[in-house]
């Protein structure tokens, strides 16, 4: 049976054809979307690592997330559920500064599973801008994302923005990513906060009042 080191090695190595093969036995074999998706993100975390140390460039950058891209594709079906009414609506998007998008497409993918109505407002997205989804989309739920140390005041000004806006009181707010902590948390006070994908997920649907999933 295919193990997780081994799509996490394919990833890291840019074998695409085995890195989607071993996605597919995977899938076939009846592993967990989610623990597919997680070995992905693994494989990119170290992808990330190793080019911020120089020792890979840009090119190998995307590659690796284009492997990740195409491994994404094949997962989805596999995610989604027969659902005839949608759980809630929710805005999402990278914050300002960031252009990261590997785990916000990872939330994006099982909220939709789930049956959450999403809407992606992409990366590097400005305070104004979700503030604009939130009066356009009416959402109940506004999901935040970020990867980089820095974009924590991002996230922190978007949330002011919404105060701001006089919205706050019309959503509830969530925020994730692999610099959210409970200092972080506490910072930028969000309804909820995770650095995790799946939790986030369960997040959501509590903040909905319904069941976690």
């Amino acid at each position: 049976m295919t193990s997780r080191a081994e799509i996490v090695d394919a990833i890291v190595d840019l074998d695409e054809p085995r890195a989607l093969d071993l996605a597919n036995e995977m899938m076939e074999s009846g592993v967990d979307p989610v623990e597919i998706l997680e070995s992905c993100r693994e494989g990119m975390s170290i992808v990330g690592e190793r080019f911020e140390s120089g020792d890979f460039f840009l090119s190998e950058m995307v590659m690796a997330a284009e492997i990740f891209n195409q491994i994404m594709e094949q997962i989805r079906p596999r995610l989604k559920r027969s659902i005839s009414e949608a759980r809630g609506k929710i805005v999402i998007g990278t914050v300002e500064g960031d252009v990261h998008d590997i785990g916000k497409n990872i939330v994006v993918a099982l909220l939709e599973a789930e049956g959450f109505d999403v809407v992606d407002l992409g990366v590097d997205v400005p305070p104004s801008r979700f503030v604009e989804a939130i009066r356009e989309h009416e959402p109940d739920i506004v999901g935040m994302s970020s990867l980089l140390t820095v974009a924590l005041e991002s996230t922190k000004r978007t949330v002011d923005a919404i105060a701001e806006a006089g919205l706050r009181d019309k959503v509830k707010v969530i925020v994730g990513g692999g610099r959210i902590d409970t200092h972080a948390a506490e910072y930028i006070k969000p309804d909820a906060s995770t650095d995790n994908a799946a939790q986030g997920v369960k997040l959501c649907a509590k903040l909905m009042g319904g069941v976690e999933v």
